[in-house]
């Protein structure tokens, strides 16, 4: 019987390195608002899958992918404002 043997750390090994640092935390907390929003698109979505959508589905979906292209926009507009040093010339 051969045994398979990887040749490398483990996927889930643990170290203090290994850790988000503070920047990365910032940042998933500033793209909090977009990831919940694509959370409810996904669920708007898996809720069609099985069946033909109803009016109140579609309205959902569309609230949905209003709210997502929003939060991406707001994203956007927060990140553009704040990689900017200085002002106007």
């Amino acid at each position: 019987m051969n045994h398979v043997v990887t040749l490398q750390d483990a996927v889930t090994a643990f170290a203090d390195w290994k850790e988000p640092t503070s920047a990365e935390l910032d940042a998933i907390e500033q793209e909090m608002p977009l990831i919940l929003a694509d959370v409810d698109l996904l669920d708007a979505q898996i809720v069609t899958l099985d069946r033909t959508p109803t009016e109140l589905d579609e309205r959902r979906l569309r609230r949905a992918r209003r709210r997502v292209l929003a939060e991406r926009a707001a994203l956007a507009n927060r990140t553009t404002t704040v990689s900017l040093p200085g002002g106007a010339a």
